[in-house]
């Protein structure tokens, strides 16, 4: 039977052994999905809301086993993983005491005695998930789409099989029936067929746009409903009025927290030239303080990245980036002895051709790009193929939100780092994907939005 190793990305240490499912066992949960969906979707919204909240219990009392899994399988710090699961478990509550505001009727006046929609769960839908936030990713879509109805079975990244297993046990223990969620330990051609599979009514894919390509192409030939959150670059506009303290201080944690594997870091920091000389001393100097080391000691502030061909690779884009013309502000190299560190890196004079202007770079290195004024930021902030996120820091509150209206990405941000939240909608335009997750668009995606007329 063919098997998979996970490997701890700070010591290079086997963490366990996964065996690939059989075609049996894939079976077992496409039929436990579909013999329970209509006893889920028959539930009132005020049982599934006890569930979820149960769940939101379990994750909290079992946070220090998923944190060491987290941080064992893909390098997440100590402190990063308790906030995460912290989220996730609001997230749940979230769902429990607002889905209904988003699943009531919706009354549109015609000519007819009534006419209203309705929103109806579709079935069970496939989640392919990434590793670099293994809890948060899962719930962003579990939690609203449990409530609505559906039930679902995930395919997690291979190297965090054991957070997939955990949150399995903890829906498992608040006495969710068998095969409302359930997970799927299957490689990518497995999967394909997992999808094809008449009993998976749609899929959601978080992950990069090879995936991304792959999974909507499969989805479409099935004329199935998927939903992509896919890559990104977001920049970081830095104008000339704006308070450079508070946005130096920001631009650190939004590149650096999770080894700078966030889709929607910041990575392109856009600053206006009469005030990029103090921002970049500002961004230095903070950076600096950034220590690597072992994620569960409570001084590490830059965790490995999560396995190191990605390391490897990121190294690759850093050169490729220096040999066009790049300068080298911090860093620029992996942390000496390390299995899969990356120093903190700041490439400065960051332009057109290099990897770091063109491509995303998925890990701890920060890329300034100078300009003129706020014009040029507007544009350069949008010339990309990426439209994930952007952020827009100035003092000027309405000049803010002027260029934050004119970014082509799906969530802009003024004076604040971008980030996803239960109650706002999350997705992407461009190759960063398409579709929403969370909040009233979220809920919406995976469930038949019926027209009911009654002359």
């Amino acid at each position: 039977m063919a098997s998979y190793q996970t490997i701890n990305p700070f010591n290079g240490q086997v963490v366990g052994t996964v065996e690939l499912m059989t075609a049996a066992g894939i079976e077992q949960r496409l039929a436990a999905a579909e013999s329970v969906f209509p006893q889920w979707a028959a539930l009132s919204l005020d049982q599934r809301g006890d569930y979820l909240r149960n769940i939101a219990g379990g994750l909290r009392a079992r946070r220090d086993d998923i944190q060491r899994t987290m941080t064992a399988e893909m390098g997440k710090l100590r402190r990063e993983a308790l906030v995460e699961i912290e989220k996730s478990a609001a997230a749940c509550e979230y769902y429990a005491d607002h889905a209904a505001d988003y699943l009531k009727p919706q009354p549109i006046p015609t000519e007819a005695q009534r006419s209203y929609v309705i929103y109806q769960p579709i079935g069970c839908v496939m989640a392919v998930m990434p590793w670099n936030f293994p809890i948060w990713q899962v719930i962003r879509f579990l939690a609203p789409g449990l409530m609505a109805g559906n039930v679902a079975l995930l395919k997690h990244a291979s190297n965090v099989p054991g957070c997939a297993d955990l949150l399995r046990e903890v829906v498992a223990a608040t006495g969710v029936p068998a095969g409302v969620f359930d997970v799927l330990h299957i490689d990518n051609e497995q999967a394909a067929g997992v999808l094809r599979d008449r009993r998976i009514k749609a899929v959601t894919l978080t992950g990069s746009e090879r995936a991304g390509r792959s999974i909507a192409a499969n989805a479409g030939d099935q004329l199935k409903k998927c939903v992509m959150e896919l890559g990104g670059s977001d920049a970081f506009v830095v104008l000339d009025d704006a308070d450079l303290d508070l946005a130096a201080a920001a631009a650190v944690r939004s590149r650096f927290d999770n080894a700078g594997q966030t889709c929607i870091a910041a990575k392109r920091f856009i600053l206006v030239d009469s005030i990029a000389d103090a921002f970049v001393q500002r961004f230095v100097e903070t950076a600096q303080a950034r220590v690597y080391g072992d994620p569960q000691d409570e001084a590490s502030s830059l965790a490995p990245m999560a396995r190191a061909d990605l390391r490897d690779e990121l190294h690759k884009q850093v050169r490729s980036s220096i040999d066009k013309g790049a300068k080298v502000l911090l860093g620029g190299a992996p942390v000496a002895d390390s299995n899969a560190g990356y120093q903190a890196t700041i490439l400065d004079n960051v332009g057109p051709g290099m990897p770091a202007y063109d491509e995303e770079l998925f890990g701890p290195v920060a890329a300034i790009i100078r300009v003129k004024d706020e014009a040029e930021a507007v544009r350069v902030a949008n010339d990309t193929s990426f439209g994930l996120g952007g952020s827009v820091w100035t003092r000027d509150v309405l000049r803010g939100e002027n260029v934050a209206v004119q970014l082509e990405c799906g969530a802009a941000f003024v004076n604040s780092v971008v980030k996803s939240d239960a109650r706002l909608p999350f997705g992407g335009t461009k190759r960063s994907g398409f579709g929403r997750e969370l909040a009233g668009p979220g809920i919406h995606e995976f469930m038949n939005i019926k027209t009911v007329y009654v002359a």
